[in-house]
C-alpha cells in the first residue's frame, strides 16, 4: 500500500471479506498484527473506498458496520 506521503507499508484488512482493488483510496490507523511479521497497520473499515463488514452484529464500530434498523434485524435472523 502506498500512502500519500510516498511510503510503502503493509496494513492488515480486519474482518471478512473486503471490496478492495488496485487503485481503492483507503485511510489506515496504527497497530499492529503480532503473528504477521512487518505488517504495522490497519485499514479502518467503513471509510472512503472500504465498506463495513456485512451481517456483523458484534463488536460493530472496529469494522464500520452501520447499527441494524429493529425490523430488519428480526427479518435476518429468520433466515
Amino acid at each position: 500500500m502506498r500512502l500519500s506521503s510516498a511510503f510503502e507499508v503493509t496494513a492488515y484488512i480486519p474482518g471478512e471479506g473486503h471490496n478492495l482493488q488496485e487503485h481503492s483510496v483507503v485511510l489506515i490507523r496504527g497497530g499492529r498484527v503480532k503473528d504477521l511479521p512487518g505488517v504495522r497497520y490497519h485499514i479502518v473499515r467503513g471509510s472512503l473506498d472500504t465498506q463495513g463488514v456485512k451481517d456483523r452484529n458484534k463488536s460493530r464500530s472496529k469494522y464500520g458496520t452501520k447499527k441494524p434498523k429493529a425490523g430488519a434485524a428480526a427479518g435476518a435472523k429468520k433466515k
